[in-house]
């Protein structure tokens, strides 16, 4: 195990703990807003102790992201020093951007949102969760910049020394690929808030408890649901897709297991790449397909891996190929699960289905595999570039912290984040049993009970 490697481990440990968190936040935003807004129009309270209850979940969430993202922040400079040292000029404007601006603007309007409903109007307060939002978008954009420009680097100049410095910061901001990947990774943000809604209100109808709050909670979830499911695979996917593949094609070649250029390539929906032989080990393809959708013909050529030196693929090639899979494939689940739930509440049969009610519940985990799946493959396929075309990810690491001390830090951040993640377990299990109703309200529904 060379540092390198430690190193790698110890950041995408983290990372992908870390994103646990914000990609709920995130989506939860949007769908309290949808929330608090139906309670202003109608005067409803039982819709506005729907958004107070999803903003407690929502506040718990918000608190382990930035415990989980402070560490994680740091390792730039810990871990990574030299991709610091040298990219700092550019990465730490939006990363300065997203602490100053957005993360004090959600923080304080959350506050306000679960603190100060009383002392303020209704209109300000549904106006805090908008705020809160914005807050929280506005920061998952910032971030986003940030990796973009690793991705896909834009409107720089190198000096002397070998450091980068920042040409134009609006040209940095519109990155195409930044907007694209921003557009994909918010919409797989709402897919997650979408099924946690939808588990949590499939869960008290099946318990047969709190049916109320079980009913806005399916109607809420499902329609952001089929919305973002089919948003995620087109346009938002098919956008990003093919973007990737026009400034990334050994990456889109790995996820793929295009080992060979091909005409007319072939998308594999079943089977194991191997790297020694070449070749994908029993698979199911279908002919014709990957040109089609990458460039709109079938008898287009796609780049296949022998079309790259060997130490320009990703290094990590079966590993980013199943990431990709899984993400696709529970994408498609998605979609299936989605279309029949919304066509049920349509048709005011949701509630009773108890077949969609448990598959709903059972599937609330499958949005968290499929965003960590999609980040890996984003970060797996710009291997064996830490700046794409630019930096090689062994140029980057800390090369005075030795495995041992990276071992050892990585095994002091899980023991840790494995009390974390329980704690929030807890938590978020107690405001689910606690339910939206005010305290004195459960205690009576508790005893009638």
């Amino acid at each position: 195990m060379t540092p390198e490697i430690i190193h790698r481990l110890h950041f995408a440990f983290t990372v992908t703990f870390h994103y646990l968190f914000p990609q709920l936040t995130m989506g939860l935003a949007l769908l309290i807003v949808a929330m608090k807004t139906v309670a202003l129009r109608t005067g409803s309270e039982t819709w506005d102790r729907a958004a107070r209850f999803w903003g407690r979940i929502f506040a718990i969430n918000f608190v382990m992201g930035v415990v989980t993202g402070i560490p994680m922040e740091f390792q730039f400079g810990t871990n990574w020093s030299r991709f610091s040292e040298l990219s700092g000029g550019v990465i730490g404007q939006p990363l300065a951007m997203e602490g100053v601006f957005s993360f004090f603007l959600e923080s304080a309007f959350l506050g306000l949102f679960l603190y100060g409903e009383k002392r303020i109007s209704k209109l300000m307060h549904w106006f805090s969760a908008v705020m809160v939002f914005v807050g929280s978008w506005i920061s998952g954009f910032f971030i986003i910049v940030t990796d973009a420009w690793m991705q896909h680097p834009v409107a720089y100049s190198r000096l002397p020394d070998g450091r980068f410095e920042v040409l134009s910061f609006w040209q940095l901001l519109l990155n195409p690929w930044a907007l694209l990947q921003y557009m994909h990774n918010m919409t797989g943000a709402v897919v997650t808030a979408a099924f946690v809604v939808s588990a949590v209100g499939a869960f008290y109808l099946l318990e047969g408890h709190r049916q109320e709050y079980g009913r806005i909670f399916l109607k809420v979830g499902v329609i952001a649901g089929v919305i973002s499911s089919i948003a995620i695979i087109f346009p938002t996917g098919d956008l990003a897709g093919k973007y990737v593949a026009r400034n990334q094609p050994a990456a889109i070649a790995a996820m793929e297991g295009l080992f060979r250029s091909q005409i007319g390539a072939p998308i594999v929906l079943i089977g194991q790449p191997n790297d020694d032989t070449g070749q994908i080990d029993n698979p199911i393809v279908v002919n014709n397909v990957l040109s089609f959708l990458i460039y709109g013909t079938t008898k287009a050529e796609v780049q296949g891996l022998d079309h790259f030196p060997r130490d320009q693929w990703p290094s990590a090639l079966p590993l980013l190929y199943y990431s990709y899979h899984i993400m696709a494939g529970l994408g498609t689940w998605f979609v299936l699960l989605m279309i029949v739930a919304a066509f049920l509440l349509w048709r005011d049969r949701l509630h009773t289905s108890r077949w969609v009610l448990w598959a709903l519940l059972l599937s609330f985990p499958l949005p968290y595999i499929a965003n960590t799946a999609g980040w890996m493959t984003a970060e797996l396929g710009r291997q064996p570039w830490l700046i794409y075309g630019l930096m090689r990810t062994s140029e980057g690491f800390s090369q005075t912290v030795s495995a041992s001390n990276g071992l050892f830090t990585l095994m002091g951040f899980m023991g840790l984040y494995m009390v974390l993640g329980l704690l929030f377990t807890v938590l978020v299990y107690r405001e689910i049993s606690t339910g939206p109703e005010p305290k004195t309200d459960a205690a009576e529904t508790i005893a009638a009970d």
